[in-house]
């Protein structure tokens, strides 16, 4: 029996892998942040009163999302994706409609960040 042929990393080296796996990858981390972050803009904002009250709902659902996505779940991949999009739309409007310059960088950004997460590598992460 010829024991220089046993690889004693064999067994911690899948371990490792195995919890690689199941972290988030960062850019699903970010986007989890971000989407926190948007969150409690709406928050603030509705406590504020300089956005509706109806928009709270929006922000529950973000923070429901951010947390879902971190976690990795299918469900909280898909109300990130339906944040990012509907912030896209609505922010691409205002552009057009208001002219404010700062709504196109930030529909430019949640274009990249929608983009992002119908990635294959992100769709293959989630449980």
């Amino acid at each position: 029996m010829n024991d220089d042929n046993i690889d004693p990393n064999n067994g911690s080296n899948e371990s490792a892998q195995a919890d690689k796996k199941r972290l988030p990858l960062p850019g699903m981390a970010g986007i989890a942040l971000y989407m926190l972050a948007i969150s409690v803009v709406i928050a603030i904002g509705v406590i504020g009163h300089h956005i509706p009250a109806v928009f709270l709902v929006a922000s529950l659902l973000t923070a429901c999302g951010s947390f879902g996505l971190l976690r990795q779940q299918r469900w909280g991949w898909a109300l990130s994706l339906a944040a990012t999009f509907l912030l896209m739309i609505y922010q691409f409007y205002v552009l057009m409609r208001l002219h404010h310059g700062v709504a196109g960088v930030m529909g430019a950004l949640n274009l990249v960040l929608f983009l992002y997460l119908v990635r294959p590598e992100v769709i293959e992460r989630l449980k």
